[in-house]
């Protein structure tokens, strides 16, 4: 029994520091680029924006697959990880190689000189990701999710005052490529000095090809996940205008800020509790069924405070997003049962159905795409709706038989707390209509939507909210 409580109260420690890591970044990251937008020209930001497409899609040929594979292995020792390291080296530095040559034709294709030094500066961040990924996957292996938090910070925040002073200096767009830069740089330094791992002189290509077995199907998953995110933008962007997009952008935002730092603390979390205990069917699933009933309050909440709150943070000219953004709260709501279902997959060692379910899932993605993208945004971000229910099913299935926990039972599971959540939205809608202005209105709406979910949870009996204060008081006595 002791064992079993200090293994939750691990896998709680390190969702709270996971989640403290990111809401501190994002915080910090918020009030940087308030200062940065002001001293810098908007075209600065939209070549930064192209060139960290290509930044993204290399940095999932080396962060993905091995990373998750020295996780999930289960008897994964310093040969294993020294291998991924010395490969992640050499091949970060083809991928960069690659982009370097690469680099002036990008810059002809988009008339954009300044996009060939840039992109070759800014790519050296290639490599250092690569020894990064195996630092990180040791961190969240051994639970030692701390080290994130404290690593994150610092390169968030000195980056930051890199980034402010040499914009106040006039270096324009080579500030933020110094601020990106100096993260990465000052993240894998913290990390190497505050993580025992080091790699030894060992290369074991037998130990690469069973990881490689289980990885690169994720590495694929993953490039098709960063390509599929990004066609939506481009089809509006094509097809209608500017505003348009900005307002769909903008509604997709502020879910996407709150369910992104979630998830991501979740399943950084999750999938090396899960790897630990996957010969645990019973165990795998009971994690499985606590993860999926996070998001549903913090989007209901979300969707009721939209209108005064973009009114608030944008002012007025920025309404037209509250019906994206409310779309975006009940689309984002399942992403926890998405997350959960994918990371239990991943954990009992099935990177191949991981795989399989991304093919499939882009596949009815796109062709949605295709049928709705000329009826206007509205039905653009509505098709996300039906794009969400069909691919939590379909994240479901391979789990029916793998930890015998059927959609229909994690429908049962979830509903309680996506009811509780809107009956939460029912009661602080009426707050809006007094009229007492968005400061006071936000602020009252939040307060007592948090007293209506812990009253209504603790009513209800939810098991995730008993299971979270029962780790909190135990954390707390210790």
């Amino acid at each position: 029994m002791e064992e079993e409580v200090a293994r939750k109260g691990k896998i709680f420690s390190g969702i709270f520091w996971k989640f403290s890591e990111r809401i501190s970044a994002q915080l910090v990251t918020f009030v940087v680029s308030i200062v940065l937008a002001r001293l810098l020209d908007p075209s600065d930001y939209g070549m930064i924006a192209l060139i960290m497409v290509f930044i993204s899609i290399a940095d999932v040929f080396v962060s993905s697959g091995f990373g998750s594979a020295l996780i999930q292995k289960k008897d994964a020792d310093n040969v294993d990880f020294s291998s991924v390291f010395y490969f992640n080296i050499v091949f970060s530095m083809s991928i960069y190689l690659l982009l370097y040559l690469i680099a002036p034709y990008i810059a002809k294709f988009y008339s954009m000189p300044m996009l060939c030094p840039t992109l070759r500066i800014l790519g050296i961040r290639i490599i250092i990701a690569a020894i990064n990924s195996v630092q990180q996957a040791y961190v969240s292996r051994n639970m030692l999710f701390k080290r994130f938090f404290w690593s994150t910070l610092f390169a968030t925040l000195l980056s930051g005052v890199v980034g402010i002073i040499l914009a106040f200096l006039g270096f324009g767009i080579w500030a933020l490529v110094a601020q990106y830069l100096t993260n990465t740089v000052v993240a894998t330094i913290i990390l190497w000095f505050t993580v025992r791992w080091r790699p030894q002189k060992a290369f074991s290509i037998d130990r690469m090809k069973v990881m490689f077995s289980y990885g690169w199907k994720l590495l694929c998953a993953g490039l098709m996940d960063t390509g599929y995110n990004q066609i939506r933008n481009l089809v509006i962007g094509k097809l209608y205008s500017s505003k348009d997009l900005a307002y769909y952008n903008y509604g997709q935002q502020y879910p996407n800020l709150i369910v992104t730092n979630v998830n991501t603390s979740i399943s950084s979390v999750i999938f090396p509790a899960m790897a630990q205990e996957q010969d645990d069917k019973v165990r795998v699933k009971s994690m499985t069924r606590r993860a999926i009933n996070i998001m549903w309050p913090m989007m209901a909440g979300l969707c009721v405070v939209a209108k005064p709150l973009i009114s608030l943070m944008l002012t007025d000219k920025w309404l037209p997003c509250v019906p994206y953004l409310q779309i975006a709260c009940f689309t984002y709501g399942f992403w926890p049962i998405h997350t959960a279902n994918l990371e239990a997959i991943k954990a009992m060692g099935r990177s191949d159905l991981f795989l399989k379910l991304e093919i499939i899932k882009k596949i009815m993605g796109v062709s949605i795409l295709i049928i709705v993208m000329k009826h206007g945004v509205m039905a653009i971000a509505l098709s996300l709706i039906l794009t969400t229910v069909l691919s939590s099913v379909i994240n479901a299935l391979p789990n029916q038989s793998l930890l015998n926990y059927r959609y229909t039972e994690q429908l049962k599971d979830m509903l309680p707390s996506m009811m509780l959540a809107l009956v939460m939205g029912v009661i602080i809608y009426p707050i809006a209509i007094i009229g007492l202005g968005n400061v006071v209105t936000i602020s009252l709406q939040i307060l007592a939507g948090i007293v209506v979910y812990v009253v209504g949870s603790k009513i209800f009996h939810f098991e995730s909210f008993d299971y979270i204060r029962l780790i909190i008081k135990r954390l707390h006595k210790n």
